[in-house]
């Protein structure tokens, strides 16, 4: 059975996240962090890993941080080692009597970090079991250092280590399934969203990965303006168009059981995903048809996988 909200007393919840932060105007990451720990139940208690990012070097400057919850900023590819280290922590002194406070356990991770450097760490957190969030916000690049390429980054893209000019077309490879990969571990919880609407399909995403016992991932696309190359304000409209080109899906896998959360009714040509973004400008001269005829074939490909893997 769905739970119902009172979505005006969810969006008027204390902030966990506070003001003054450092965060680009536009950003995802934000918006992503303040949406995944407003679901956090009142008089509970959190424990929050950053690892070094965009997220963390705007958000953390030792020893002033913009987290009301504690916080542990670490590596760039230990986020997962460190909070289920935490997390066993947690439980030893909790079953010693030493804690009676009810926290939770909840990670931040860039793309980077997540797919890239802290993958072994995220896997292995996963694998034992711990009982752990952690968040991809996923922007698709090395944005803190120079928006280098990753391998969250789509193909075709513009980065400055996958420069477009008249010897390269942008990223030759296509983007890793990290949501999939997760899946494969068998964790109780695993969840792909963005921002839309009235942030209900992140919200509940959210309060289900920290409710639900055990080990879980969420895969949030967090877009990035000066990567990207769109208007800040123009985010939440980039987002209703990753969803509804099925460039970016929304699902949830709960006990192995894929559910898809949203199937568009007109499903949008990945032109209109692609065009407001000028990481993509040259797919659209005259002679690069056929970049995106191939990009729209991986997009098609990839969404009649998930519908057959949904019921």
């Amino acid at each position: 059975m769905e739970t119902r909200y009172n979505f005006k007393e969810v969006m008027n919840k204390p902030e966990r996240l506070a003001p003054g932060h450092r965060m680009c105007a536009g950003c995802g990451g934000t918006i992503a962090v303040r949406t995944v720990l407003r679901a956090l139940h009142e008089g509970d208690k959190a424990v929050i890993g950053n690892a070094t990012g965009c997220l963390e070097v705007s958000s953390f400057m030792y020893h002033y941080t913009a987290y009301e919850d504690s916080y542990i900023h670490n590596a760039f590819e230990n986020a997962g080692a460190t909070l289920s280290g935490v997390e066993t922590a947690y439980k030893a002194l909790k079953k010693r009597g030493k804690i009676q406070d009810n926290y939770k356990f909840i990670t931040f991770g860039g793309d980077g970090g997540t797919y890239d450097i802290g993958f072994q760490s995220l896997s292995g957190a996963m694998e034992r079991g711990h009982d752990m969030v952690y968040v991809c916000y996923d922007n698709g690049a090395y944005m803190n250092t120079g928006t280098q390429r990753s391998s969250a980054t789509p193909q075709f893209a513009d980065t400055t280590t996958t420069p477009a000019g008249s010897a390269s077309n942008g990223k030759i490879q296509i983007r890793k399934d990290l949501a999939a990969i997760m899946a494969e571990h068998h964790i109780p919880y695993v969840a792909q969203s963005t921002f839309i609407g009235n942030f209900k399909d992140l919200y509940t995403k959210a309060e289900k990965a920290i409710y639900t016992p055990g080990p879980a991932y969420l895969n949030i696309m967090s877009p990035c303006p000066r990567g990207w190359g769109y208007d800040s304000s123009e985010l939440m409209t980039i987002c209703k168009l990753a969803v509804e080109t099925c460039y970016w899906p929304m699902f949830e896998v709960v006990d192995g059981k894929w559910i898809l959360s949203y199937a568009p009714k007109n499903k949008l040509p990945i032109e209109e995903f692609l065009r407001p973004q000028r990481r993509f400008r040259h797919l659209f001269k005259k002679g690069n048809e056929d970049l995106i005829a191939a990009f729209q074939a991986e997009v098609d490909k990839r969404w009649e996988e998930l519908c057959n893997r949904c019921e």
